[in-house]
């Protein structure tokens, strides 16, 4: 244990001045250091935390929690199946679907999507797409009208608006008198969303289930269920329940695992900034050696007079770890302090910025966000502040054993 007189000197010797002023100056280089490697990691994280938790929010404003769809992509008995999820307590929404891959042609342009064929007065209960509007809505998806609802990027990069015909190309073949030719129907678009999500906003399309149903050749007949539940993060196990219960016709799946690749890179990215970041705190680590090793030399003769007064070398060795660890203390709660006001008001501040400069730090078009998200977790905070504070304590290591081993005879001869 530090005793009261080995805190005493070494919190005096933190504060003292020194001989040599460069000292003085590579102490405080090493508090700042710590002090900026801490708050940019705490800032860094936080920014790709809140990135992650607004791409989740996207994907499942488009994405249901567990889908429930056909092995062979077609749910013929889905309406049975839907009166019997329906009664789950953790089910809050039921919607079926029918989707396939399609070319949609307009103007000249041709681009392929994937067309969904939706129910407009259910699909509010699975998904955040009537919300994201930005012309028209599902209710003017009507049985027999054909209407289409697209992405805002497709409807620019096909020239189709409100009003517009589109031509459906569907993969299944229409026998004719001039020979074997895909089938197509005439669509107009009646509604343009932005989901600010690259895959839908320019490449998803909507059209009436019945329309769906019609035109692909399936009466009767839908691609799977979508469902969601009142606790997201239960999608995985209640998918597990419902593939046991369902048996192997059809098949369960749910979005964290739809999504796993895409998620688990996210994670990865946010390991490797948090490694690469640590580095400004191992530069700074090292730093507190030099500026340590300067004041051991610097405090010869005092750390003479103490060994010949009675202090042992271990002492002497805790006076050295207590003026190291406190540079990195000080660092480490300034930058913890500093990282947590900045995180919290990195949507407030980066909009003033780029009011200052006259230049967008985050596109819209490139990003698909107009602010900086920020998402602070009190256990990343914990994390880089206890890694930073054990970083100063082990850099005090050497300096300590360096001060414990002088010799008092030598450091005092020339005195």
């Amino acid at each position: 244990m530090f005793k009261p007189l080995e805190l005493f000197i070494g919190l005096r010797y933190t504060r003292s001045k020194h001989k040599n002023h460069y000292i003085s100056f590579i102490s405080l280089a090493s508090m700042l250091g710590i002090m900026v490697g801490v708050l940019a990691l705490i800032t860094v994280l936080s920014v790709m935390n809140g990135f992650e938790r607004e791409l989740r929010e996207r994907i499942l404003g488009m994405v249901a929690h567990v889908t429930v769809s056909g092995t062979d992509g077609k749910l013929t008995e889905w309406k049975s199946l839907d009166d019997k999820l329906a009664v789950h307590k953790q089910v809050v929404g039921i919607a079926p679907y029918i989707q396939q891959q399609v070319m949609l042609s307009a103007n000249g342009e041709v681009r392929g999507v994937l067309m969904q064929g939706i129910q407009p007065e259910r699909q509010s209960a699975v998904s955040e797409l009537e919300h994201n509007m930005l012309e028209g809505s599902l209710d003017t998806l009507k049985d027999r009208d054909y209407g289409i609802a697209i992405g805002r990027e497709l409807a620019t990069s096909l020239g189709a608006y409100i009003g517009d015909k589109i031509t459906v190309i569907t993969p299944t073949a229409k026998i004719t008198p001039a020979g074997v030719l895909p089938r197509m129907k005439r669509f107009t678009v009646t509604a343009i969303y932005k989901m600010n999500m690259r895959d839908y906003d320019s490449g998803t399309a909507f059209i009436h289930m019945s329309d769906a149903a019609r035109l692909f050749k399936m009466k009767g007949e839908a691609s799977g269920l979508r469902i969601k539940l009142d606790d997201l993060f239960q999608a995985q196990p209640l998918s597990y329940e419902l593939q046991k219960e369902l048996g192997d016709e059809v098949k369960v799946s749910d979005w964290g695992s739809d999504n796993k690749t895409f998620f688990s890179a996210i994670r990865m990215e946010k390991t490797m900034m948090f490694f690469i970041l640590l580095l400004i705190v191992v530069v700074a680590a090292f730093n507190l050696v030099s500026s340590l090793v300067m004041v051991v030399n610097d405090k010869q003769a005092d750390i003479a007079i103490l060994r010949t007064v009675g202090i042992s070398p271990n002492s002497i060795r805790k006076i050295f770890m207590i003026q190291g660890s406190i540079i990195g203390i000080f660092g480490a709660l300034l930058g913890a302090v500093g990282g947590v006001l900045l995180a919290g008001n990195l949507e407030t501040i980066i909009p003033k910025l780029e009011s200052l400069f006259g230049a967008k730090i985050f596109p819209e078009d490139v990003f698909y966000i107009s602010t900086v998200p920020s998402e602070l977790h009190m256990s990343d905070v914990w994390m880089i502040t206890v890694a930073a504070l054990v970083l100063a304590v082990v850099a005090t290591i050497y300096p300590a054993n360096r001060a414990a081993s002088v010799q008092p005879a030598e450091s005092l001869r020339y005195e």
